[in-house]
């Protein structure tokens, strides 16, 4: 069974189109089980019904024609039911339907299966004979088995397939598409898609065509890079030649051979002439020849489709470090990926960035988080978003829905600029109560920071009526660099970063890689990243970038009395009281060696449950506290803030969390120690309600959400905080809460706040 799903699942995956995808899938299967139909139902997301897409052994004129109601006929049933129906003789079953001209009237016996993506039902996968029998458990549990791994190639087919593809030279209209994610960072933007993806990865590459004009540039950067990877070849003949015997000095000669102009060079410039870039060409043709040599059955010359792609790989490093060398982008773009690193993100002018949108991740991703702090719309989570088929496309992010729309027609075009005045309007009312303080109606006064990673975001920040920094992210500055930095080249960085919030308070937390947050110059591969080596548990294990780290931070403060340090990732007193004398070390080093300075006050963030417990044990170690809540939420609810497929258990509003943040903030008072949250949650206005009820004393936040925030508690009183948290702490669920949470938002006329 497994050798037949991946057979099915390979072939099914490599097809061109969703057409040919569906094909191949009810071929094999039919094959396979040695049936005599094999047919697939797919939803039609126009009409809400099921249509016959495939068959193999029913009537093809029937495909695209036969059609049943969600839940009509024996497809609707297994539909509707979400599970297969074994039946011996269909035509008895209350719920059979005779779709006319199919030809079906000849089988007696039917298996149906569901297609779930994502708990939706996409289809349903049929099989039927003539002879009355039940199929047996191996035949269903196949059938099942292979629906459930096929479910989501299904669904990526089908969004790659609403994408007409763009004709070269042609000016075709395109098929307006809709794709769905998860909202990242709330906004609206429409620019130039451009696809981020891995260096030297022919899989990657994304399609793109290029105009009539394109072409010969894109031909003479193909034959240069044709130039440069011979050259490098003719260049390791002539370097190996006194080492290697004749017979494997002659694969050189293969290599230059392959590389002419009338053999894969050649192919690759056709492939550009008919309108495609040079990097898909490459692409192309290399795909093509390897499958072609992994085909036959002579093992010598099977082998040599590692010869080709290693060729192909060559060409495309050479053009990609050609391209990369220019550095340009659109003067407005989009960036797209499966991945998006916070290097990738930074490398784009921030004039030019306009939205981001990926594949992977949730919306407390670190990539989400800092597109929040550059306030740029994004959507993350687009699992089915086919974005290799995007580079160049007009594209516009819905970051409050979670939407992506390619080639938008003008309706949609509309609507989103009406969305875009409407917001702009909004943050210039926002804007009135930039210098007043945030104080409730009856007098209770909250303060609210924001956390950042980038100087730019700092200045920012400050203008919009921050009170200080809550949260600076040390590691933003060493994972846009290809080493660790030296302490004095941490000194500068932390100088500047001081003095421009001065004399307002700037946290400083310590280095926090690991689970999302990786280092190029230091891989931590883990099956469990974020249950693993993350964290203080990196710096106490490598206490020379702990000391390098608070050293710099402390010189930096030299003069100025706002740094605070933070210390994350905290699971038992023992680490709070390994990284105090670390820090009281380093501290009376820098005295010694004559710097004025004074000692910061040091806190520890409360991100995962077992800190949570020992609030008051930590409270009466350091200075304040502050709690984590993405990592919280995470760590509490058990859920990956970085899969999409749990992003919708990742309830901000679940009781467990409130019921944890109510109590660390009590044991915190019990302590007399400062208690602050920082998070996602804390920059939402209706979460800000509660924490504010709960005692929380300051909030940090994105710097996007401040002033939303901010209006929000001048609006209510601290009667109206409290009572609210009253009636939420008898609710047993996230989404009663949240629907309590929008019900009070609209009677204070509010809810415009909460997008």
């Amino acid at each position: 069974m497994i050798t037949a799903l991946r057979k099915i699942i390979q072939k099914v995956h490599n097809a061109s189109d969703l057409d040919s995808a569906l094909k191949l899938l009810v071929k094999e299967v039919k094959q396979e089980m040695q049936t005599q139909v094999c047919s697939l139902y797919l939803v039609d997301k126009e009409q809400g019904d099921f249509v016959l897409r495939a068959t193999e052994g029913l009537k093809k004129s029937s495909i695209g024609k036969a059609r049943l109601a969600k839940s009509e006929g024996l497809v609707g049933l297994v539909a509707t039911r979400e599970e297969p129906v074994n039946l011996e003789d269909a035509f008895t079953h209350p719920n059979f339907k005779y779709i006319e001209g199919s030809g079906e009237e000849r089988y007696s016996s039917f298996l149906g299966v569901p297609l779930i993506h994502q708990r939706k039902v996409l289809g349903v996968l049929v099989v039927q004979q003539k002879e009355r029998r039940t199929f047996d458990m191996e035949e269903e549990a196949f059938l099942v088995t292979i629906s459930a791994q096929l479910a989501s190639e299904v669904a990526h087919a089908d969004a790659t397939g609403a994408l007409v593809r763009i004709q070269p030279q042609k000016k075709t209209r395109l098929k307006e598409a809709r794709f769905s994610g998860i909202p990242g960072s709330s906004g609206v933007s429409m620019a130039e898609a451009v696809v981020i993806y891995p260096k030297a990865d022919l899989s990657a590459v994304p399609e793109h065509f290029i105009e009539e004009d394109e072409v010969d540039g894109e031909l003479d950067a193909l034959d240069c890079a044709l130039k440069k990877v011979r050259e490098d070849i003719k260049a390791l003949q002539k370097k190996t030649s006194a080492v290697l015997p004749k017979q494997e000095q002659a694969l050189f000669t293969v290599y230059l051979d392959i590389l002419d102009d009338k053999a894969l060079g050649g192919e690759i410039a056709d492939v550009i002439r008919e309108g495609h870039w040079a990097q898909g060409a490459i692409k192309r043709v290399v795909k093509e020849h390897v499958k072609a040599f992994e085909d036959m059955d002579d093992p010598y010359m099977s082998e040599r489709a590692v010869d080709v792609r290693d060729l192909g790989i060559r060409l495309l490093s050479e053009l990609q470090n050609t391209n990369e060398a220019s550095g340009e982008y659109p003067e407005e773009c989009i960036l797209v990926g499966e991945e998006i690193t916070t290097s990738q993100l930074l490398d784009v002018p921030s004039k030019n960035l306009r939205g981001i949108i990926a594949v992977s991740g949730s919306s407390n991703s670190h990539m989400a988080i800092i597109a929040r702090a550059l306030n740029v719309p994004a959507v993350v989570g687009a699992v089915d978003l086919p974005y290799d088929r995007l580079h160049g496309r007009q594209l516009i992010v819905d970051g409050f829905e979670g939407l992506v729309y390619c080639d938008p027609g003008l309706e949609i075009k509309a609507h989103y600029k009406q969305v875009m005045e409407e917001e702009a309007l909004l943050q210039a009312n926002l804007e009135l109560d930039l210098d007043k303080p945030t104080v409730t109606l009856d007098g209770h006064r909250v303060e609210l920071f924001v956390n950042t990673g980038l100087m730019v975001d700092i200045a920012r920040s400050i203008d919009r009526g921050a009170e200080g920094i809550g949260l600076y992210r040390t590691e933003i500055p060493f994972m846009i660099r290809d080493r660790f930095p030296s302490e004095r080249e941490q000194v500068e960085i932390y100088r500047e970063q001081l003095l421009a919030a001065s004399p307002k308070i700037f946290t400083m937390r310590t280095l926090d890689i690991g689970g999302d947050k990786s280092l190029p110059y230091f891989p931590i591969e883990e099956a469990n990243p974020f249950l693993g080596w993350r964290g203080i548990r990196i710096t106490l294990d490598h206490p020379e970038l702990l000391l390098a780290q608070v050293r710099a931070m402390m010189i930096a403060s030299e003069g100025l009395s706002n740094l605070r340090i933070l210390i994350p990732m905290i699971t038992n007193v023992f680490e709070v009281d390994s990284c105090l004398l670390l820090i009281r070390r380093a501290y009376k080093e820098l005295k010694e060696e004559g710097y004025k300075i004074k000692m910061p006050p040091v806190g520890v963030m409360i991100e995962i449950p077992a800190a949570a417990y020992q609030a008051r044990a930590l409270a009466d170690r350091v200075d304040f506290i502050s709690v984590g809540s993405n990592d919280l939420t995470q760590y509490l609810l058990a859920v990956d803030r970085n899969n999409p497929r749990v992003a919708d258990l990742y309830e901000s509003f679940h009781p467990s969390l409130l019921h944890a943040l109510r109590f660390i903030v009590k044991e915190a008072k019990r302590a007399k120690t400062p208690v602050s949250i920082c998070g996602e949650l804390a920059g939402d206005p209706r979460a800000a309600v509660l924490l504010t009820a709960m005692g929380f004393e300051s909030l940090s936040m994105g710097a996007s959400q401040l002033l939303k925030v901010k209006y929000t508690l001048r609006h209510l009183t601290m009667k109206d905080c409290k009572q609210l948290l009253k009636d939420v702490f008898i609710m047993d669920n996230g989404e009663a809460i949240l629907a309590h949470l929008s019900k009070f938002f609209e009677e204070k006329k509010l809810s415009h706040l909460i997008r």
